[in-house]
């Protein structure tokens, strides 16, 4: 590996890359990096990768080994949190009905899964429910809650939403005890209900704001159980395994975006540990349908679990994701792994029906000076448009809306760049009048709005985020380091291994393979998408292999199946270990390319 200087030029001089992207690096302090590998013991590019992401001598060992020993805090920091780890003690040894108020997205659906099956272990009665996103909309609505009390419940637990449903709340007064357990952003007073237990609620002060509603969900069990051990309860009786709920956990954090350091590092790391155990047959049985077969890990959460449990709320039955959470029948397990299986493909159809139309509008918005991009077309299907907002986002570097009219009405989600709070630009909208509804929180957003009043929308979402008409077109590429092609090898990719998780906050380091020859390139996968090549160094030596994925067109993909022309290039990309028939060889995942 070749030490990254800390001038502030181009990687190697890369300044429009085949994508046409500038390349730039990310450096943290020598002695730092230094003292992390001499403490610790581990590779040069182990401390030189910890210290470009700011972390210090004395933390890298918990970023390394992640325990909730060491970064579990008290429950109790998080506001009204005693008040609700009492109340739900008490419906335990009270033997109450209880019912669990979901929502239709992944957080949502391992929330309700991981309290309704704490609960259940505990031997509450438990009910569940979660909204239909076409008739019922997000979040609690009076006809559910009314229907959840019909069926005993005595108390209800709306987890990933609430916080914003105070009118829908009051419904139940007096007839059941409500808790909120959330995440999204507050824009007043909690609802007036026994407890909401939400870190960005305007009055927490626990600082655990990088939380999703999983992860709060996780907490309040702690919480209730350290009540009912403080009781005597589990004198008699046995405890619940805490740790066994983590993979719903791991999985949510991941799937929600939510930064993968500090104590949501710890979770992920410990819960995909628990999920590789396989114990839970709904994750078990989709892992088999998605064959996954590779180390689990955060990419395995994100694109082969999530897209699959979030399905179903977005164009089909909103349920099926907690239903295969909580199923205990292998049989049961596997016919809605199949069924979740077989509505994403029908998602990814629908989905792109709606790209092309979206990002020719999205362009032709940006070309016109818009900061934000806010696009909606008749018929387009609610359930997809957010992921469709995130693909715009990621093209064009922009926050991005998009909605669905039907009957008069836009129905959209957003996303964000980061240091751009969507949440809280939507909430103001609505809050001036142009929304009917509208909430969220950074980096994502749901609204709806009257047809007529979309222009109103962006131009109030431009005025509000201004800054984002500063943003480049495209991303730079932050690279961390430079190495040979004989110097990447297997051990090098276990090291880097060593950072992993990787996902928001924490991502995959790039490095560069500088001066690299492609031998031979061939089209491979399915519909020909991939591009698998092996490449060697200028001066020979061994061969690597590499791929390219999402690769059915471009200059990328051009230039790496012309073999360069017969030129060396930079390839910038992911080293890492990969394991087939019992060997471990290394393998360079290409993202970017440009002329040596």
């Amino acid at each position: 590996m070749n030490d990254a200087p800390v001038a502030a030029g181009a990687v190697l001089g890369v300044t429009s890359s085949l994508s046409g992207r500038r390349w730039e690096w990310r450096t943290g302090e020598d002695r730092v990096a230094f003292g992390i590998s001499q403490k610790l013991n581990v590779p040069e590019i182990v401390g030189r990768l910890l210290a470009s992401r700011g972390v210090g001598v004395e933390a890298a060992a918990n970023f390394l080994e992640p325990t909730l020993r060491a970064l579990l805090p008290d429950p109790s920091t998080l506001a009204d949190m005693d008040v609700a780890a009492e109340r739900l003690a008490h419906a335990v040894t009270q033997g109450e009905t209880v019912a669990v108020f979901g929502d239709y997205d992944v957080d949502g659906a391992c929330s309700a899964a991981l309290m309704v099956s704490f609960l259940r272990d505990l031997g509450c009665e438990v009910h569940f429910h979660v909204p239909d996103r076409m008739l019922e909309g997000y979040g609690p609505n009076e006809p559910a809650l009314i229907g959840l009390v019909a069926r005993g419940a005595k108390l209800i637990v709306c987890v990933d939403c609430g916080t914003a449903a105070a009118v829908a709340l009051s419904s139940v007064a007096g007839q059941a005890d409500v808790i909120v357990l959330d995440h999204h952003k507050a824009e007043g007073p909690p609802p007036s209900i026994l407890a909401t237990v939400n870190p960005n609620r305007l009055d927490c002060g626990s600082g655990l704001n990088m939380l999703c509603a999983a992860g709060v969900a996780f907490m309040t069990a702690v919480a209730t159980v350290r009540t009912l051990r403080r009781r005597g309860y589990f004198v008699d009786r046995r405890e619940p395994d805490l740790i066994s709920l983590l993979d719903l956990v791991a999985l949510a954090t991941v799937c929600d975006v939510m930064p993968l350091t500090g104590l949501n590092r710890a979770l992920v790391c410990q819960g995909l540990k628990v999920m590789s155990r396989r114990a839970r047959i709904g994750i078990a049985a989709l892992l088999d349908v998605t064959q996954a077969r590779d180390k689990l890990n955060a990419f395995t959460c994100g694109y082969a679990l999530g897209p699959r449990i979030n399905a179903g709320g977005r164009i089909s039955q909103a349920d099926l994701g907690v239903r295969l959470l909580l199923s205990t029948d292998r049989v049961e397990a596997l016919a809605l792994a199949e069924r979740l299986d077989s509505i994403n493909r029908q998602r990814q159809e629908v989905e792109a029906g709606i790209l092309d139309a979206a990002f020719q509008s999205a362009e032709a918005q940006i070309a016109a000076g818009n900061a934000v991009v806010v696009v909606a077309g008749e018929a387009w299907h609610p359930g997809v448009v957010g992921i469709v907002a995130g693909r715009i986002k990621e093209r064009l570097n922009r926050p991005a809306c998009v909605a669905g009219i039907a009957d008069g009405i836009a129905k959209g989600s957003g996303r964000s760049v980061p240091g751009l709070d969507l949440g809280a630009a939507v909430i103001a909208a609505r809050q001036a009048g142009i929304l009917e509804t509208g909430g969220g929180h950074a980096m994502a957003a749901g609204f709806s709005f009257r047809a007529e009043r979309e222009a109103e929308f962006k131009a109030f979402l431009n005025e509000r985020l201004s800054a984002a008409s500063a943003l480049p077109d495209s991303v730079a590429l932050t690279v961390e380091a430079t190495l040979s092609v004989p110097g990447a090898t297997t051990d090098v990719a276990r090291a880097v291994e060593r950072l992993a998780p990787f996902g928001a906050g924490n991502e995959e380091p790039v490095l560069v393979l500088h001066r690299a020859r492609v031998l031979r390139a061939d089209r491979v996968g399915k519909d020909s998408a991939s591009v698998r090549m092996f490449v060697e160094g200028e001066g020979g030596g061994p061969r690597l292999k590499a791929m390219l994925f999402r690769a059915r067109e471009g200059r990328l993909a051009e230039a790496l199946l012309a073999r360069g022309e017969g030129l060396p290039l930079h390839l910038a990309g992911h080293l890492r270990a990969e394991e087939w028939n019992g060997s471990v060889s290394p393998c360079f995942i290409v993202t970017d390319a440009a002329m040596a």
